[in-house]
């Protein structure tokens, strides 16, 4: 993956915050597919669909690999990425027989797999099965995403050959993943193959001294590749060129190196350039393993009006959500796929609740977390008969409950974990000082805080929250260090899907991610390091 203004940054390091919108480049490998050729092996190709409202279309597609049933693309299917939306991804796998387009009736559809572009991204790497129709297996996929970028040029000498590169590195598990794979040079004795770009993480995954094996072939048509020879080296070695030193390595062929007694190598291959940017984005962060932990506050406050109303803003309509579980379910199935554990904290304010029916700042719905959206659906569909409905709306003690669980009991040196917090309620707050106060003193810590407006409420003083009018301040007149706060009135998305929603209200979290990190000069965690992630630690009383 790499962000669409890393290569302006002309220096290593840590920059300003990076652009929202990012680009993801997705490679994908099969396995074991379907041979439909009666004489030769299926010619695959991969066709990327994206869903737009309901319809498949097509984005892009891998070139065709002849003669193979575990072909490795060397395409990259590059689509843009956005956090605050579901993105729902089709591969489709075809063999082809012509040059016309595929999918028509002479291509053979070798099988199909979905997923959405966060289940890619959070994961890093997805392996699932390919399914022909009425879910019959059909094979395996694997689809991989990139991050931070860095710019390589090679260059040989070789005898008389059609070569081309590839560079391979070495799993933790001993596999090897195909990195790049060079254009190839028709009929030339000093082929110079073109810059290219490939991600730090997919090069080596920030490990400098891991292996990578590079491999040249001669090309063949018919997909006979002829091979040339090998080396090994890795990304440390190959930065020694930043300090005016000339990197070579020799081609060898095993093979002849064992047959030929003078054999020296079957060319050279020097690295000619390598410039490395670093600008760390949103998806550097996640990859590198860092967790969106998601709380939810509800107002349990009587301005709701009677649950068993049906003109309450908690009446459950067997039919259909009311505005708070319409705003919780469209929130909450976005951030719930950054959160390996799933397990999300649910909070009330603004109710008497038994046994002795007195009014807390907050409460939890049970004693757990959920491990799902639904399971904080039906924990909220439970409590309500068993609460009363009360007031104030004070929203300042939630916030500074979930900015102490944000701060952690020692400083903060990795970026693993970061807070949103979602509160849902019906009117302006009745603790605006402290509100303010407690907003200035949570943009300290990892975490954002989205509010959205039930109901028909006067929404006006909560903008004033939001800071997009203006530097929100505590009452003494200190300034927030970074904007963390959006507001949304769900009047305004009464009509819209709840996709819209979702989008509008988390559409700033991955710029707060970044300004935080950034600020506290925080670089995403090595996934080598963090091949686990983190679990949630229980919500502090």
């Amino acid at each position: 993956m790499s962000d669409s203004q890393e290569a302006t940054s002309p220096v290593a390091g840590i920059g300003g915050p990076a652009a929202c919108v990012s680009k993801v480049e997705l490679r994908v490998s099969c396995k074991s597919l379907l041979d439909r050729d009666t004489l030769n092996k299926s010619d695959p190709c991969v066709m990327l669909m994206v869903q737009n409202q309901g319809q498949w279309t097509e984005l892009d597609r891998t070139e065709v690999i002849k003669s193979n049933l575990n072909p490795v693309f060397a395409k990259v299917l590059m689509l843009d990425y956005y956090f605050e939306e579901v993105q729902k991804l089709r591969f489709e796998v075809y063999d082809i027989h012509g040059t016309h387009s595929i999918g028509t009736r002479d291509d053979d559809f070798l099988g199909g797999v979905e997923c959405t572009l966060g289940q890619i991204v959070a994961q890093k790497k997805m392996v699932k099965p390919l399914l022909l129709k009425y879910g019959k297996y059909a094979g395996k996929s694997t689809i991989t995403d990139l991050s931070v970028q860095i710019t390589l040029a090679f260059c040989d000498l070789f005898s008389k050959s059609d070569p081309f590169l590839e560079i391979y590195r070495t799993n933790d598990d001993g596999t090897e993943q195909l990195v790049h794979r060079t254009e190839v040079i028709k009929n030339n004795l000093n082929p110079v193959w073109e810059p290219f770009k490939v991600s730090l993480i997919s090069l080596c995954s920030c490990d400098d001294e891991r292996k990578l094996k590079c491999l040249v072939w001669d090309y063949d048509s018919r997909g006979k590749h002829d091979f040339i020879g090998e080396f090994y080296t890795n990304f440390k070695e190959m930065q020694k060129i930043s300090s005016g030193n000339k990197v070579t390595w020799d081609c060898i062929n095993p093979k002849y190196k064992l047959k030929k007694k003078n054999y020296k190598n079957s060319g050279l291959v020097i690295l000619s350039d390598l410039k490395l940017h670093r600008v760390y984005s949103f998806l550097d962060y996640i990859m590198g393993g860092c967790q969106i932990h998601f709380t939810v506050a509800i107002d349990f406050t009587a301005s709701n009006g009677d649950p068993r109303n049906s003109c309450s803003l908690h009446y459950i309509n067997p039919y259909q959500p009311n505005e708070y579980l319409k705003a919780l379910i469209a929130v909450g199935e976005i951030c719930q796929d950054y959160d390996s554990d799933k397990r999300f904290s649910a909070l009330g304010f603004g109710a008497r609740i038994p046994p002795n029916y007195e009014v807390k700042d907050h409460f939890l719905y049970t004693l757990c977390r959920f491990t799902c959206i639904q399971g904080v659906v039906e924990a909220y569909q439970n409590c309500l008969p068993k609460i009363q409905l009360y007031g104030p709306t004070n929203v300042a003690p939630i916030i500074n409950r979930i900015a102490k669980l944000a701060a952690g009991k020692e400083p903060i040196k990795d970026a693993s974990l970061y807070h949103i917090l979602l509160i849902l309620t019906d009117g302006v707050v009745t603790d605006m000082a402290d509100t303010r106060e407690a907003i200035v003193r949570a943009s300290y810590q990892p975490m954002s805080i989205i509010i959205v407006g039930v109901g028909n409420a006067d929404f006006t003083d909560m903008q004033i929250l939001d800071g997009d009018d203006g530097v929100l301040r505590s009452p003494k007149g200190e300034p927030v260090l970074r904007d963390i706060v959006q507001f949304v009135p769900f009047r305004d998305f009464k009509t819209a899907s709840p996709a819209a929603l979702a989008k509008c209200v988390l559409a700033e979290v991955p710029k707060q991610v970044v300004e935080y990190f950034s600020h506290k000069a925080i670089p995403p965690m090595n996934p080598v390091l963090n091949s686990t992630p983190k679990s949630i630690a229980s919500t502090p009383e």
